[in-house]
């Protein structure tokens, strides 16, 4: 156990890299659970656009429901590393204990709150009466597997907290492609519309949930979890809380502004731009993948160092991610604006929706580089346990920025629409300087002290 997966040895690149991609990968087949309800709800016959813009309606739930999932995954996992790091197994092993059984109950928990409350929040986010019979039949099924959700995304950072950046990737690829599979056969082959669409991924992360616990039940995982006993310890509690913090704010903030966002495009445009809006929140998440595909897997790297006191690794670490992904986001950047039918017409090729999305795309991803140094801050104070400062972060970017903007720049020059879509480059810009900007004055200096001082 000693030796496992030590991230003190050998190429900090190469170790990244081989937790990035199996995770980029990861990230990239988790996506196509939505992403393929998506494709073919949006070319159900006859309805389809309305359907796809009652499914929009639903993300804000779907995306507290993964905050949730964060913020005892994501809070758990780096501390988990930083453990290994020590070289303190016991707890390491009781942190990922206690995380999992706080995402199980609080699973539970929550799937009753939103059946109980569903319609008033579908209309509180932007329903009218003729999107909402669809985005009720995708949620009510959708929420069965709310469990499901929660073990999947939650536990498989301690999979990769471990060092088994291919193992979490399985995991995430199980479910995936029995959702491709499942989608059509019950969208079109049992005439379900959205309703299958929200069988079939409820059934795929049943599977990706009992395929993550196998693993980390069998000896073949360093820590090892039994799913059947259930521990909680307050003081461990509160510390996966305070780390997870970020990831869920990070999380549950995209749901407010996904709100927000709805609700103003409802104002100003209709239904027809919440379908728009629907189509670039898909594309920003297939095109954010490789960003947080390598900060994701820099993480147990960075965290892992940082508790064996190897502060130039960590430096190595974080300044590799931060160039890494600023080529990759410039060269996405110019893909956007070169070929944006493209994007579109994955989802939805109508004459309206095309004439619609494409001058929103461009206003959407531009300065999509300043992301970038957003997701790098947030990554470098996740693994390195700097729970204030990266919860700071998420606020400031959602919240104080784009919530606003998308309120008041609408009135704006009588920007409408235009206004609401504004209010993202705007925050990446601003946001993201930032974050970066006090991870460097904060962070990075730091680590140049504890190296001087050694």
């Amino acid at each position: 156990m000693e030796g496992k997966n030590d991230f003190t040895k050998g190429s900090i690149p190469r170790n990244i890299m081989n937790m990035a991609l199996p995770m980029t990968l990861a990230q990239i087949i988790n996506l196509m659970y939505n992403i393929v309800d998506r494709i073919y709800i949006g070319r159900i016959p006859i309805e389809g656009t309305l359907a796809l813009t009652g499914l929009g309606l639903t993300f804000p739930i779907i995306t507290i429901l993964s905050a949730f999932a964060n913020l005892f995954g994501m809070g758990g996992a780096p501390l988990c590393s930083i453990a290994r790091g020590k070289k303190q197994h016991q707890r390491a092993g009781n942190l990922m204990k206690c995380s999992y059984t706080l995402l199980v109950i609080t699973g539970i928990f929550l799937m009753v709150i939103c059946f109980l409350f569903m319609k008033p929040l579908m209309y509180a986010f932007g329903a009218s009466d003729t999107i909402y019979p669809y985005a009720r039949d995708y949620l009510q099924i959708y929420l069965l597997g709310t469990v499901f959700v929660m073990i999947s995304l939650g536990m498989n950072n301690f999979i990769n907290a471990q060092g088994f950046g291919k193992i979490g990737m399985y995991t995430i690829l199980c479910g995936a492609v029995s959702n491709i599979i499942l989608d059509p056969v019950f969208i079109f082959g049992f005439h379900l519309g959205v309703r299958g669409a929200a069988i079939a991924t409820v059934i795929s992360q049943g599977i990706s949930a009992l395929f993550a616990l196998r693993f980390l039940s069998s000896r073949k995982a360093i820590l090892r979890l039994n799913p059947r006993q259930f521990f909680v310890d307050k003081k461990l509690a509160k510390e996966i809380t305070a780390m997870g913090v970020s990831g869920f704010t990070l999380a549950a903030t995209n749901g407010a502004v996904q709100i927000v966002c709805n609700s103003q495009l409802q104002t100003f445009g209709g239904d027809l731009y919440i379908g728009v809006m629907t189509i670039l929140n898909s594309v920003r998440d297939i095109l954010t993948m490789p960003v947080t595909g390598i900060t994701n897997g820099a993480q147990p790297v960075i965290g892992f160092n940082y508790g064996a006191g190897e502060y130039q690794r960590v430096k190595e670490s974080i300044r590799f991610i931060t160039l890494s992904c600023l080529l990759y986001t410039g060269l996405a950047w110019l893909c956007v604006v070169l070929f944006p039918e493209i994007f579109i017409h994955i989802f939805n090729g109508s004459e309206e929706i095309m004439k619609a999305a494409i001058p929103a795309l461009h206003i959407y991803f531009f300065g999509f580089i300043f992301m970038t140094l957003q997701f790098s801050g947030q990554a470098s104070f996740v693994a390195l346990g700097k729970a204030k400062q990266a919860t700071f972060f998420s606020i400031f970017r959602k919240i104080v920025i784009v919530v606003p903007l998308a309120i008041f720049l609408p009135y704006i020059g009588e920007l409408g629409v235009n206004g609401v879509f504004w209010s993202e480059p705007i925050s990446n810009l601003i946001g993201g300087v930032a974050c970066f900007s006090t991870m460097m004055i904060t962070v990075w200096r730091k680590l140049t002290r504890s190296m001087d001082g050694k």
